[in-house]
């Protein structure tokens, strides 16, 4: 009988509430935000100075506290101070920044701190809840553990790689913009989906946007929606993708594409965290987290005037850089392998084998289209190959080094030599085709040179600096 009871007991035991603490000091602010918690079901804990936070996280920390909120400036010091404790002593415990509206640089100096997210005030008892439910289910939730690189969707065994890997996971913690660069074919939407998959938007929409295939007229109508009658053929509302993406992530591609005016416009919606649809009188909110991209240089494209500074720093809170494929070489076996199984399985046919002369080309290759190259080399080649052998022809590899002057390699060439070309350019796309003719000259330079480089540069027709410019760019220093 007192087993039965005990049993009883056991099953009626109910989790104790998820406790924030607030930090703040102002009365006004530390009730409103106690009382909409409250109706949460979450229990707060309220601070109004720097000493008294310190103080219930050594009392509580390791117990029941599920986030911090805490405003920037307190009586005896800064919600700076505030983060970086958390961060050095609590790393598990997201904190997020109250500001005031429009302060943008204090918010964007926490996000980069390693704040969770941050709040405006006045406060938004919509964008208070949707922060708390983020940072609830990021703490109560415990992702699989990936025990291998093989069961890890980012194949690789580098170095370069597994910081990339870290990386992930740590930025999956938080709602800060990221911004992923590197080269075309590097991979930037597939770590954009594995930060998004590993967060707390996990179970929400990931809506990818390529910015360079919108047409300018008809970005503002894709990005914010318009409403019936705004324009001609607009014959009934429509959400546009930021509303697409509510509650998930909304992943810009090739953002340096942008149009000035769209960035403007993006700028607004990223800091205001509303959009207003084409023919629209009001915003409408949205909890949106903005990951972005560019094969580009974006700094370089600031320092030009074709893209706006302030939303360059916006997005670009944190930076997440994907090495080449030439730079983590160690890594290209384990890439050749997974390909040749996924695309016998996809051909129903049984995995073909390299050669030696075959798997060696390969690793001596420079990949100017990276994984996306490799991947699309081992798909002709399994078409066109006439064994279940692929041998170094079977590859058809663009060699990096010319033998003859690239100008006169190409005024010799057929029509069907040039399709060829086009076809390569389509492959590894045309930004990757250009820089791998630009290579080709810099090293027939080089070679003709002797590697004298004021040589080198007279011989381009360029200056010294140009040439040394474009040397470190494409890693030919």
């Amino acid at each position: 009988m007192e087993d039965r009871e005990s049993q009883c007991n056991v099953s009626q035991t109910v989790e104790p509430a998820p406790c924030v603490l607030i930090v703040d000091d102002e009365p006004d602010i530390l009730e409103l935000i106690d009382i909409t918690l409250s109706r949460m079901g979450v229990q707060c804990l309220l601070a109004e100075t720097l000493a008294q936070a310190n103080q219930i996280l050594k009392e509580e920390a390791h117990r029941s506290l599920r986030l911090c909120l805490t405003d920037m400036r307190l009586p005896d010091g800064s919600g700076m101070e505030l983060i970086r404790t958390i961060q050095a002593h609590y790393p598990s415990l997201p904190v997020a920044m109250i500001t005031a509206h429009g302060n943008m640089t204090c918010a964007i100096e926490a996000l980069k701190a390693g704040a969770f997210d941050f709040l405006n005030k006045p406060v938004d008892i919509k964008t208070l809840r949707e922060l708390v439910t983020s940072a609830l289910r990021l703490t109560l939730e415990k992702p699989a553990k990936v025990t291998t690189f093989s069961q890890h969707p980012l194949l690789g065994v580098s170095e370069p790689i597994e910081q990339v890997r870290r990386m992930i996971d740590k930025l999956a913690r938080s709602q800060a913009p990221v911004y992923i660069s590197g080269e075309s074919g590097t991979g930037k939407e597939l770590v954009a989906r594995l930060i998004h998959a590993k967060g707390p938007r996990a179970d929400k929409p990931f809506i990818p946007v390529n910015c360079g295939a919108i047409p300018a007229d008809l970005m503002e109508s894709e990005l914010f929606g318009h409403r019936k009658g705004s324009f001609t053929g607009a014959t009934s509302h429509k959400d546009g993708l930021f509303k697409a993406a509510e509650g998930g992530t909304l992943f810009l591609d090739e953002v340096a594409d942008l149009p000035l005016d769209m960035q403007v416009k993006l700028l607004r919606v990223i800091q205001e965290k509303a959009v207003r649809p084409i023919g629209a009188a009001q915003e409408e909110h949205v909890d949106v987290r903005i990951l972005s991209a560019t094969h580009k240089d974006l700094a370089k494209k600031v320092a030009e005037g074709e893209f706006r500074e302030d939303l360059f720093y916006r997005i670009n809170v944190i930076q997440l850089h994907l090495p080449s494929l030439r730079d983590r070489r160690s890594d290209i076996d384990v890439l050749i392998n997974h390909f040749l199984k996924q695309l016998a399985s996809e051909m129903e046919v049984p995995v073909p084998r390299l050669t030696d002369s075959a798997r060696d080309a390969l690793n001596q290759h420079d990949f100017p289209g990276n994984v996306r190259e490799l991947e699309n080399i081992l798909e002709r080649a399994m078409t066109l190959c006439d064994s279940q052998q692929i041998s170094c022809e079977d590859l058809s590899l663009r060699m990096s080094a010319p033998s003859a002057k690239p100008s006169q390699a190409r005024d010799t060439q057929s029509s069907s030599d040039w399709r060829d070309e086009f076809t390569y350019a389509q492959e590894i796309g045309l930004e990757a085709y250009l820089e791998t003719i630009e290579r080709e000259m810099l090293t027939h330079a080089l070679n003709e040179t002797q590697h004298n480089k004021t040589a080198a540069a007279a011989l381009l027709g360029i200056s010294f600096r140009t040439l040394r410019y474009r040397l470190k760019k494409l890693n030919l220093e």
